[in-house]
């Protein structure tokens, strides 16, 4: 274009004379032609050029010499724009290239160029018309040709432009030489990015104001909370999509998000929890915490497991997970822990849930492991609030503080249940009792303690072991009512029984928490409760559930709900691998265990039923053979972490006779109970005898009928001294 401009401006005066020696011509040809008479012979006959022949000769060697002196004037004039022209690129090809830190971007006519620095003032063209003003340049490579800007782009909106090595020279148009330049202070190096810009996006640059109207709006982020409950400050935030999403805080969720991170080493989970801390371990709060001499125990959570080792209840401690605002940007993943807040809503469809605050998470794969919430007896929910506020219903952390602190500040409670977890609660206030002026007692509707559970002979043994302890059994006992009078609770059985207590635990069973199952519209099972899943554990083709809200198929003993430690990390185990696609069944047969203090104990597995038939096979008991003895062998407090699946490949008979003779009704050291159906054993429970399951567990397994069960106690060793 410059070329072209320049030659124009040379070739147009002579093509403006040109044109005026043609039209003189001519004028003066008609004059000529006008004289001439009006009568002209037909054929005149003559050697000379009609019309004067001179001027014409004189006009043609006139244009004749004009068009040999353009084109030798045009020749001259391309030569030395092209010498100019190299000797600018040669210039140009000498400066330092300056380089800028900003994105780098593709030169367009939309995108105008940045001023020069000061420092280098671009030189004007050399040759260049005076008249013309001059054109600025703002970067060059040796490769490309110089381009000069339109006057349409000059009027597009400045922005930044980045200049790479293979990029074109673009001169500035007349119009952007008119503006002064602006320089642009040298970029400062990058610094480490706050929480908020992890979580925000950067904008490269600031559009024009049409386009940031039109651009799309940023997604909505949630407010991130602390584990104190206590909202984080508004400039963090949570990222409002997930790829692994897990609704609840406990065994099963941990669980999960542990397998998904070894199958999936960049993964990143969000646990979302209604509770204030992260995932921890639950058996503890009824076992061995009681049993501490920290008086602190209530803050560190800490407690000696029998065998003697201290641990948390916490799965990991703090550092193991990351912000949760952080969780989006992390460039490995993470487990993050959103504390305080409940899901409300679940939109299956749109695969998205909805919190307490009205804020939302989208998700690819979720896992519901909700648990369950404890049971309250009517009498005390119709009691009024007076005799809520005196009633623990045992189940969380919460649950664990307020009831020790309780137990140092009255002077009687009363459990309401006599399964696993009231048991072992009047078992720990008992053992209290002893050091204090406590009142214990215990009452439930039937015979003896874990009398849904045990065989009544057993049962029977179990409750004076509890009276040992201190504590007071009241059996048989059915409750009428439950009034506050005169500082007291009054607590009226229906067999005309009173019984005046401070406080009131009511362990009394737990029911699966299913809320989410009428906005996600996934099944509840009609007899067992909890989410209905299939062999994978799946509610739906990307919903999981676990642990005590998941009713699962047996393949050996039917459809199951279990609310155990065991099967809560091996479903929260299996699940979160399934998520991650390794379409596993759940066949694991989940054990669970209880220990009415350190000297005795016992492990189950499959249905344990007191109205089933039992056969139990008994054996003198040792030092050996205690819950502190099992842990100081097995090296942990929390038994089923030891179990391992191959030792159950190949099990041994013991060598050693059985005992000839009935045993003496009270001596139940240690043994083993079968439960039969229909004569194939579908549940055992080893009577102080630990790290046996693996073995049990492919008795069950196998599914056979046994002739007689004294052989087949003999693979558990109980014989041996």
């Amino acid at each position: 274009m410059l070329k072209c401009r320049t030659l124009w401006r040379t070739l147009a005066p002579l093509a403006r004379t040109s044109s005026t020696v043609c039209r003189q011509n001519a004028r003066r040809a008609g004059l000529n032609n006008g004289r001439l008479p009006a009568c002209v012979p037909a054929a005149h006959m003559s050697t000379a050029p009609a019309g004067g022949g001179r001027e014409n000769q004189l006009y043609v060697l006139l244009v004749g010499a004009t068009c040999v002196g353009g084109a030798i004037y045009a020749y001259r004039t391309v030569k030395g724009d092209s010498q100019r022209y190299q000797d600018r690129i040669d210039e140009i090809s000498s400066r330092p290239l300056k380089t800028f830190t900003e994105e780098p971007a593709t030169p367009t006519q939309s995108e105008p160029p940045a001023a020069p620095s000061p420092a280098e003032p671009s030189p004007p063209a050399p040759d260049a018309d005076p008249a013309d003003p001059p054109s600025v340049w703002i970067a060059s490579t040796a490769e490309e040709p110089a381009v000069e800007a339109s006057p349409q782009e000059a009027a597009e909106p400045a922005a930044a432009l980045i200049v790479e090595e293979d990029e074109p020279v673009i001169e500035a148009s007349p119009e952007e030489a008119a503006e002064p330049p602006v320089v642009e202070p040298e970029p400062s190096p990058p610094s480490e990015p706050t929480p908020a810009e992890l979580t925000e996006p950067v904008a490269e640059s600031e559009p024009p104001a049409a386009e940031s109207a039109a651009a799309e709006p940023a997604e909505p982020q949630l407010e991130a909370v602390t584990e104190s409950g206590d909202a984080s400050p508004a400039s963090h935030k949570v990222s409002s999509h997930t790829p692994y999403l897990l609704i609840g805080g406990g065994t099963a969720s941990f669980a999960a998000a542990r397998s998904i991170r070894a199958r999936d080493p960049g993964a990143r989970v969000l646990i979302v929890t209604d509770e204030l801390v992260p995932p921890y371990m639950r058996p503890p709060l009824s076992k061995e915490l009681w049993f501490s001499d920290d008086p602190s125990v209530t803050e560190t959570l800490r407690f000696k497991q029998w065998n003697g080792k201290e641990r948390s209840i916490y799965f990991q401690p703090p550092s193991f997970y990351i912000n949760a605002e952080e969780l989006g940007s992390a460039e490995n993943g993470g487990v993050a822990v959103l504390t305080g807040k409940k899901v409300v809503h679940m939109d299956v469809r749109g695969n998205k849930i909805k919190l307490d605050d009205d804020t939302e998470i989208s998700y690819d794969k979720c896992l519901i492991a909700t648990g369950g919430v404890p049971r309250n007896l009517q009498v005390i929910e119709r009691a009024g609030e007076e005799v809520m506020k005196r009633t623990t219903l045992f189940r969380k952390v919460e649950d664990f503080k307020s009831l020790d602190k309780v137990s140092r500040n009255v002077k009687s409670i009363t459990i309401i249940g006599g399964g696993f977890l009231g048991s072992e609660l009047a078992c720990a206030l008992g053992r209290r009792s002893t050091e204090s002026d406590l009142e214990v007692i215990q009452m439930y509707p039937e015979k003896g303690n874990m009398g849904k559970v045990l065989p009544e002979y057993l049962s029977n043994w179990t409750t004076e072991k509890v009276k040992k302890e201190g504590v007071k059994i009241i059996s048989e006992a059915l409750v009428k009512s439950v009034v506050s009078k005169d500082d007291k609770l009054e607590i009226q059985l229906k067999d005309g029984r009173l019984v005046k207590t401070d406080h009131i635990v009511a362990a009394v069973g737990l029911e699966p928490n299913v809320d989410l199952a009428k906005s996600a519209g996934l099944e509840v099972d009609s007899d067992f409760g909890g989410f209905r899943v299939n062999a994978e554990l799946q509610a739906r083709s990307n919903i999981w559930v676990a642990g005590d809200a998941a009713c699962f198929y047996d393949i050996r003993l039917g459809r199951r709900r279990v609310e155990h430690h065991d099967h809560a990390v091996v479903s929260g185990r299996l699940a979160g691998e399934n998520m991650t696609g390794a379409n596993k069944p759940y066949w694991h047969q989940s054990m669970f265990w209880s220990d009415l203090g350190p000297d005795v104990g016992y492990e189950a597995i499959g249905i344990v039923d007191s109205s089933l038939p039992t056969v139990g096979v008994f054996a003198k008991a040792t030092a050996k053979d205690t819950p502190k003895a099992a842990t100081e062998e097995s090296g942990t407090g929390i038994r089923s972490e030891s179990e391992t699946e191959h030792t159950a490949s190949s099990p041994v008979a013991s060598s050693a006779p059985s005992p000839t003779g009935v045993q003496h009704k009270d001596e139940y050291g240690k043994g083993v109970i079968f439960y039969l159906r229909d004569k194939v054993v579908v549940g055992i429970i080893l009577w102080n005898v630990f790290n046996r399951m693996p073995i049990a567990r492919k008795i069950i397994k196998d599914g056979e009928e046994h002739a007689d069960l004294n052989e087949v106690a003999k693979l558990f060793n109980i014989h041996d001294d």
